[in-house]
């Protein structure tokens, strides 16, 4: 079921157009014995209907585009034919997954996304193989930190000094993600 994500009259920034547009008409696409709409569609002026995931919202808090990314994005991971070392090369049998390498796709369309390099996988495929699934756990972890941000904000007062901690370090992630020059602000701080 789909929840609007934007409101009529909403200044949005349109990404396949590359312009700001405000919201005209929310179109909810709805099925006959279904009580809420499966997708729902933004109208723009533009001369066809968006989808969510290609608008964001005007930033008037620095952490508003990336959380309306977060909400909307889906990063996979998808394998690639390795092109010189196929499954039954005997130096591939080191591979979790001989004849084929991680690749992290971050857009819809699959063309942007995270790939290393075929001497790097070589030298630590365990490693890479790793690193694939954190970035593409990413940014469920990123929602998750921003729950337990905003849960200790609520309830803090009624927490152990272990659960502050946590929320303490929940907030340096946020801070470091949103903010380019928060992580050498922290880093700083705490070598000092």
């Amino acid at each position: 079921m789909a929840k609007s994500l934007f409101n009529k009259g909403q200044r949005v920034f349109v990404k396949p157009v590359g312009a700001w547009a405000v919201i005209e008409r929310i179109l909810p696409q709805w099925v006959k014995g279904v009580e809420e709409p499966l997708k729902i569609f933004y109208d723009v002026g533009l001369g066809r209907e968006f989808l969510a995931h290609e608008l964001a919202a005007e930033a008037r808090d620095p952490r508003s585009v990336v959380t309306d990314h977060t909400l909307s994005e889906d990063w996979r991971l998808t394998r690639v034919r390795n092109r010189w070392r196929l499954e039954g090369d005997a130096e591939a049998n080191n591979h979790p997954n001989p004849g084929s390498f991680p690749v992290v796709v971050t857009d819809e369309r699959d063309w942007g996304g995270w790939r290393v390099p075929m001497a790097e996988y070589e030298r630590s495929p365990e490693r890479i193989e790793f690193q694939s699934r954190v970035i593409v756990n990413a940014l469920k972890m990123l929602r998750l930190t921003r729950d337990l941000a905003q849960f200790g904000s609520t309830y803090s007062a009624a927490m152990p000094d272990e659960l502050k901690d946590l929320l303490s370090t929940a907030d340096e992630v946020l801070s470091s993600v949103h903010d380019p020059d928060a992580h050498d602000r922290i880093h700083a701080a705490n070598a000092g």
